[in-house]
């Protein structure tokens, strides 16, 4: 079955972008001398650069007013948002785990995996979890600390493919799919999502939800194709990379859902997520906590440094953040585009802001050959595009300092145990 755009009787409504350029960002990014940065701005088109810098104010009573400034940032043109979806993923499915309302069951209940149709696999255990079992809590925590693909998957499987596009399309994120797993699958078995059982801690079973099945159809009239060529298994194909029925997430669309997450107040109240404030703070900590602090999955912190996923705090020669500096963000790596949904917070200087990006890095034009520019230049212009606004954000002078607090998060200690660390993820 051929995957196109969602559309929906209940009147879902397409938006069309322009590209938009701010001349305050544009003069900002400016003032960055170096090379490879000037090198990038330059070919803007080529790179499908697009940025938003989010300015936050708060007035005397800590309220905050968020003013975006833009850089290319055009809906119509396709970036592949790759792991960046885990985000609006883990949201629906704690929102979905409180509506279900099942007794017993929450984000840290056990639960298992069945397979029911083509390509679909079980998992009933997960030696990560101290609990020995997946959960929508453990799932985050991989999706979130160091990306993990696995756990993603397994949020599409207990949401099911019409659900995700509903409830999004729903919320006004009407420009937005998720029609895959991270694992090979045709678009058929796509459609299909898997049985899911929650269990107690002796194994019997709290509650079954049968596999899933959409049968809404696409739209295609808008078609997305990259490249001068791809390669489909060992064979080069001469002709573009067809992205028509694959994840897609507008940047700006991107930048809102991280907002929604972290100032749920600051959005229309059509699209907040249905969290509960332990929830959103889960959430927090696991978008912002080092793997290196984390004892469940215990991963090895030399591998996943503390800005392992901080890409504009990251690269090959800064494996820290500055004192004081958290990070609550999501990113995405594939294709050869880099993506950062990114909000800042600096206690030490009381500082914040958001920023959001995405780069195509892929000079010879073939898709699926592992030869994409991220080392010399996708990572080192992203570490160059966050210490620009963050540089700027330390001498902006504002009418009132925040206060941060809501921000501060008691976050784990590692404990030194005879566990292995994980290592080598597919991410």
């Amino acid at each position: 079955m051929k995957l196109l755009t969602f559309a929906f009787s209940f009147g879902l409504t397409i938006g069309y972008g322009q590209p938009r350029t701010d001349s305050l960002l544009g003069k900002l990014l400016a003032t960055n001398q170096n090379p490879i940065f000037r090198a990038v701005l330059r070919h803007s088109d080529r790179h499908r650069l697009q940025v938003i810098y989010t300015r936050i104010d708060r007035d005397k009573a800590n309220k905050p007013t968020f003013t975006n400034y833009y850089y290319r940032v055009d809906s119509t043109e396709y970036f592949n948002p790759a792991s960046t979806v885990k985000l609006p993923l883990a949201l629906l499915s704690l929102e979905k785990i409180n509506r279900m309302k099942q007794p017993g069951v929450t984000k840290f209940t056990a639960m298992q995996f069945d397979s029911a149709y083509s390509k679909q696999t079980k998992e009933w255990h997960d030696k990560t979890a101290e609990s020995g079992y997946p959960s929508v809590a453990h799932l985050i925590r991989k999706a979130m600390l160091v990306s993990e693909n696995d756990p993603y998957s397994r949020m599409y499987e207990f949401m099911g493919q019409q659900t995700i596009n509903r409830q999004l399309h729903g919320m006004g994120y009407v420009d937005t799919r998720i029609t895959h797993r991270f694992v090979r699958m045709s678009p058929d078995e796509n459609r299909h999502t898997n049985p899911v059982r929650f269990i107690n801690p002796d194994e019997t079973l709290l509650y079954a939800q049968p596999p899933a099945y959409n049968p809404d159809p696409f739209d295609a009239r808008r078609v997305d194709t990259l490249g001068i060529g791809h390669y489909a298994g060992d064979s080069l194909i001469h002709k573009p990379f067809d992205f028509t029925g694959r994840n897609k997430m507008p940047l700006e669309t991107l930048q809102q859902i991280l907002k929604a997450t972290l100032f749920p107040e600051s959005v229309p109240r059509k699209q907040r997520f249905g969290l509960t404030t332990d929830d959103y703070r889960f959430l927090m900590q696991y978008m912002s906590q080092f793997p290196g602090e984390t004892n469940y999955p215990k991963y090895d912190a030399k591998q996943y440094y503390d800005s392992y996923v901080k890409f504009f705090f990251m690269d090959s020669l800064h494996h820290n953040l500055p004192e004081g500096v958290r990070v609550f963000n999501k990113v995405g790596w594939a294709y050869g585009f880099l993506t950062d949904a990114s909000y800042v917070v600096d206690f030490k200087n009381k500082v914040e802001y958001m920023l959001t990006a995405t780069i195509y890095v892929n000079s010879d034009g073939i898709l699926n050959d592992d030869k994409y520019d991220i080392d010399s230049i996708g990572e080192p212009f992203m570490y160059q595009l966050g210490q620009t606004i963050y540089q700027h954000e330390l001498t902006r002078k504002r009418r009132y300092v925040p206060d941060l607090s809501r921000f501060k998060i008691n976050y784990e200690k590692r404990v030194n145990d005879d566990r292995p660390t994980v290592k080598d993820v597919d991410n």
